[in-house]
């Protein structure tokens, strides 16, 4: 059964990914050409951020249009799981740009770099008006998504930069202390890192087929053990396909099972936000003496559910 409520989440963040690509593609020459005019490596590292932005926009946006590709006899899943490439790709660029802005920081604060204070103010309130505006468009979906919250996390960080650079800029000006520059630099940078490596690892987890975050799966195995008539639980896989799409795999010894067996671990697996779940019932001893499963009824019995 098609999900119909994940096609229209789809459809909303490809438009809200679009509307902010539009915006963010149509700043970025300006801000990349005002960063090296102005020599501020708080406008550079804003622009660096900017550049990765449209990158990350453009990739969240092709990955949400594979994703919607239909399943084929190659891909079972369909295309789904580009999401969560796209995800970890935007993580590890984000976290690259993050950890340049460290060092080139570091390095300015040794040897201060003149700013031209004028451009750096004008450029940062224009990108503040731009990235806010993205962000607002993408904060709805950044909690369904990991391809959307990859995308709202690289606006974000861009928004506060924004913010840090217009700080900065009035306060060069008022004092002329040129190491303020740098400073907001690496503070952006060391906001932005945090924040992109927990990403990545709920990326990596997903692209590992790790349990879904927050999932206990003792407290799963051991419901699943206190069914009726169940006296074991063995390969019990719990993982996602992207993100919110979770499945279940689970093999259930019964001496003789109750008629609504199925239905209890149904709604088992709707209580831990398993929608597709394939469990197979098996007689004591079947597993432990290394029989080869088949399909006679009397051994076991084998159910899926595709709500």
């Amino acid at each position: 059964m098609t999900n119909h409520a994940h096609d229209h989440g789809a459809n909303a963040s490809a438009r809200q990914l679009g509307i902010a690509l539009a915006l963010t593609g149509s700043f970025l020459v300006v801000e990349v050409v005002y960063g090296f005019i102005s020599g501020s490596l708080a406008l550079l590292s804003d622009a660096g951020h900017m550049l990765t932005d449209a990158a990350a926009l453009a990739l969240s946006l092709f990955a949400i249009r594979m994703g919607g590709r239909a399943a084929d006899k190659k891909r079972t899943f369909g295309y789904r799981r580009a999401e969560i490439l796209a995800a970890a790709l935007n993580a590890g660029a984000l976290l690259a740009v993050g950890i340049y802005i460290l060092v080139e920081a570091y390095q300015r604060l040794r040897e201060p770099v003149a700013v031209q204070t004028t451009p750096m103010l004008v450029v940062a309130v224009l990108g503040f008006i731009v990235n806010l505006i993205s962000a607002r468009l993408l904060v709805s979906g950044s909690g369904d998504s990991l391809n959307v919250r990859s995308a709202y996390l690289e606006v974000l960080g861009d928004l506060l930069g924004s913010v840090a650079v217009i700080v900065g800029a009035i306060a060069i000006r008022l004092t002329g202390l040129l190491w303020i520059d740098p400073l907001l630099g690496a503070l952006i940078g060391l906001w932005v890192i945090p924040r992109t490596w927990a990403l990545l690892k709920s990326s990596v987890n997903v692209l590992m087929e790790g349990v879904p975050e927050g999932l206990d799966l003792d407290h799963l195995r051991a419901e699943l053990a206190g069914l009726p008539g169940v006296s074991e639980v063995h390969d019990l896989h719990v993982w996602s396909v992207t993100s919110g799409q979770h499945n279940l795999t689970a093999h259930l010894v019964c001496e003789s099972p109750p008629d609504d067996l199925l239905q209890r671990v149904q709604a088992l697996a709707q209580k831990y936000d398993l929608p597709h779940s394939t469990v197979q019932i098996e007689a004591p001893g079947l597993h432990d003496a290394g029989h080869e499963y088949h399909d006679d009824e009397d051994e076991h019995k084998h159910a899926e559910w595709h709500p």
